[in-house]
């Protein structure tokens, strides 16, 4: 979405933030280089899922001009450990500069209010597109590259639902800790931390599985090609602790 003025200007970052992927993170803002702020959550699975979207374009714009940095601020309490997300960031493969926003001061001087959101400032930090939640890859991309004057395809879609104009049916809400029980959604996903193991829907049953847990994060449990309707029974092995559980869309 358009920012509604271009007037607004980006934030600066706290001197003190700590920072991964950045040898000088006094110069993250730079004069001339539009910029990419991405606030993102390791134990969100909307942030997972937008990630392959935000680490491709660094990859492509980057030569181009573009800085993407990752603002990481916690929302569920393993992920508000620095180590935590230090690891996470290595597991997950991520490239571009993260800042860890473990007591949310980017958080408030954005006045940001949920996980993803995403803001595209101009080459002098002001506010040129911003979206939040999931989707509008495409018409980001684009705002990216009219920012840089380069022209090509922008990315395909990682997933069906995540095309431009399609048609998503209303999942189930997301639930506090663990949740078996009917649900509606393109796919089920829990916030994990411990480590032990997890049943889904019988472990050995048809649709089921059984989940390893080593780390805190976000585990996807049921994945399906479009929006359905089913049953979850989701057990907890000892030595592991489910904080939510996640329902993502699909298409209609």
């Amino acid at each position: 979405m358009r920012a509604p003025v271009d007037n607004i200007v980006a934030p600066l970052f706290p001197t003190k933030l700590t920072w991964m992927n950045a040898s000088r993170p006094q110069s993250i803002i730079q004069q001339g280089r539009p910029m990419l702020v991405e606030f993102w959550d390791f134990c969100r699975p909307n942030s997972l899922r937008t990630l392959p979207y935000v680490s491709a374009w660094h990859e492509r714009y980057a030569g181009a001009g573009l800085r993407v940095i990752g603002v990481h601020s916690p929302g569920f309490a393993p992920s508000r450990e620095e180590q935590a997300v230090r690891d996470a960031v290595a597991r997950l493969g991520i490239a571009h500069p993260v800042a860890i926003d473990g007591e949310l001061e980017v958080w408030r001087e954005y006045e940001n209010e949920g996980w993803p959101a995403r803001y595209l400032f101009d080459g002098h930090a002001r506010l040129f597109d911003y979206h939040f939640g999931e989707g509008a890859y495409t018409e980001t991309e684009l705002a990216i590259q009219e920012l840089l004057d380069v022209h090509r395809e922008p990315l395909a879609p990682v997933r069906p639902e995540d095309a431009p104009g399609a048609l998503l049916a209303p999942q189930t809400e997301d639930q506090q800790g663990p949740y078996s029980g009917p649900y509606e959604a393109g796919g089920v996903w829990a916030v994990l931390d411990g480590a032990g193991t997890v049943a889904v829907n019988g472990g050995e049953a048809a649709d089921g599985r059984e989940l390893t847990v080593a780390h805190p994060g976000a585990y996807p449990l049921l994945e399906h090609d479009r929006h359905t309707v089913g049953v979850l029974d989701l057990q907890i092995g000892p030595g592991v602790t489910c904080l939510a559980t996640c329902f993502t869309p699909g298409i209609a």
